[in-house]
C-alpha cells in the first residue's frame, strides 16, 4: 500500500534529517553512535537535496533510485545496530533498530514510480 507521495516523502526525509541531527543530544547517545548518527543525518540530507523530487533542490537523482538506496540503507543500519552494540551499549543497539524500521517502513509506504515534472 503505496500511501505516501514524493511531495509528502520530501517532507519526511527533512523531518527524518532533524531528527537525525538532534538524535545525539536529546537522547545522549555515546560517542561513536553519535558520529554514526550525524553522518547519516549528512548522506540522507545529501541524498534528498539531490533528488528529483518536489522537495529536491538539484534534482539529479532519480526518485526511484533514491527509494532503491533506502531500502539498502535500511537493511544497512540493522547491521550497524549489531555492531554499535557490541562496541559501545544497548541504547546504540536499540536506536539503529528503531532508525532502520522507520526507513524501511517509510520505504514500503512510499510511491517510488513517479519522478516530478519539470
Amino acid at each position: 500500500m503505496k500511501i505516501l507521495n514524493s511531495k509528502i516523502h520530501g517532507l519526511i526525509d527533512y523531518v527524518f534529517v532533524m531528527f537525525l541531527f538532534s538524535s545525539p543530544l536529546i537522547l545522549g547517545l555515546p560517542n561513536n553512535t553519535s558520529i554514526f548518527t550525524y553522518l547519516l543525518g549528512c548522506i540522507h540530507l545529501t541524498l534528498t537535496l539531490l533528488t528529483n523530487f518536489e522537495f529536491g533542490l538539484i534534482k539529479l537523482v532519480p526518485i526511484k533510485i533514491h527509494g532503491w538506496i533506502e531500502l539498502a540503507v535500511s537493511f544497512a543500519l540493522i547491521f550497524l545496530a549489531f555492531y554499535l552494540g557490541e562496541i559501545e551499549n544497548e541504547l546504540s543497539r536499540n536506536f539503529y533498530f528503531a532508525v532502520a524500521g522507520l526507513v524501511f517502513l517509510t520505504w514500503i509506504l512510499s510511491d517510488y514510480s513517479k519522478n516530478t515534472k519539470e
